[in-house]
């Protein structure tokens, strides 16, 4: 029963990856109501946040999209689906493509291609899509269009790519003991990943335990894309847990953890939380503040080690919660520009 779920539910999100590919801004809102259920709760990346069933989605994000990007077209490069705690999810990584035609969230348009990195969620009850967890990598537009007004990234920042053995659209029947052993390397993984450092140095985590030495690590905007561990150290990690030493599973989250195949996903909303109480991570300045992070993961397994993990963090929302206003210092630093079009 579980393994028709898993497939049938990826038939229904097909329907909604099908209508945002050869995308009809007179018929989406419809569509839309064909996949969520009315009072389907929807989490948006900052600034979007919460919104209200198919109309908000519609209305509060994809409408202003399409005025921005009147060409939209969605690219997914996996698909896969799985169970947490008795829910059916299925996750979903790729982009948006199409031509940056007017101001979006008070973007300058580029006139040209652009591609916006999403991983996205779903939570199914009967058929339907009951929730949404979903992050836009919103600061790789802002970059492509030059505006992006905070640190530059320690990473590199490119178009990041689909999985290398191109298997990511899952299509085959669910093979519940791949799934298992996939999930359980990705957690064995993340219970050595957090011993470290308020439990002991850096070879507590165990690293070459667990990734692959050709390993690749595609972080959002703003922190960028590394290679191998060292790569994966020197340009994330090592910021990151002098910033935030105390990083533990958020309290008040709704988080869900699933495996189908070679793929593993987490999504929640939020799923840490943590003290800024080191320099380092982001530029940010260490003021013993307290944030909750939403990161969206996805993991490719290759021969018991993990080989290539996409991660979207909300970037914006982090700084919203220490009140840096990234979108104002973006229309300060694009003014001039603005001014002459």
């Amino acid at each position: 029963m579980t393994i028709d779920i898993h497939r049938r539910n990826k038939q229904h999100i097909g329907i909604f990856r099908a209508a945002l590919y050869d995308c009809d801004a007179s018929i989406l809102k419809d569509q839309l109501h064909d996949i969520f259920t009315q009072d389907c709760e929807i989490h948006l990346a900052f600034p979007f946040e919460d919104l209200d069933g198919p109309d908000g989605l519609f209305e509060g994000a994809y409408k202003p999209l399409l005025a921005a990007i009147p060409d939209l077209e969605r690219r997914d490069f996996i698909l896969m689906a799985g169970q947490s705690e008795g829910n059916n999810w299925v996750g979903c990584a790729g982009f948006y493509t199409g031509v940056f035609e007017q101001p979006w969230l008070d973007i300058p348009p580029t006139q040209h291609v652009v591609a916006m990195r999403y991983h996205e969620f779903f939570r199914f009850e009967d058929d339907q899509v009951v929730e949404m967890q979903a992050l836009w990598d919103i600061p790789q537009l802002m970059m492509q269009a030059d505006a992006w007004p905070m640190t530059p990234s320690l990473g590199v920042e490119w178009l990041v790519p689909g999985p290398a053995t191109q298997d990511g659209i899952i299509t085959a029947p669910y093979d519940q003991a791949r799934a298992d052993a996939s999930l359980q390397l990705v957690l064995d993984m993340l219970s050595d990943m957090v011993k470290h450092p308020l439990g002991g140095g850096p070879e507590i985590m165990q690293l070459e335990r667990y990734w692959h030495p050709k390993m690749l690590w595609y972080g959002p905007a703003g922190i960028g894309t590394n290679r191998r561990i060292a790569g994966f150290r020197n340009c994330h990690q090592i910021p990151f847990l002098k910033a935030l030493p105390n990083r533990k599973t958020a309290t008040s989250g709704k988080t869900a953890m699933f495996a189908d195949g070679n793929y593993v996903a987490t999504t929640g909303w939020p799923n840490m939380q943590m003290t800024i109480s080191g320099d380092g991570w982001l530029g940010i300045a260490p003021s013993n503040q307290e944030i909750t992070m939403r990161s969206l993961d996805f993991w490719r397994c290759e021969n018991s080690l993990i080989r290539e993990n996409w991660v979207l963090i909300d970037l914006l929302h982090v700084y919203d919660q220490i009140g840096v206003d990234v979108f104002s210092r973006m229309r300060e630093l694009t003014y001039a520009r603005q001014r002459r079009v």
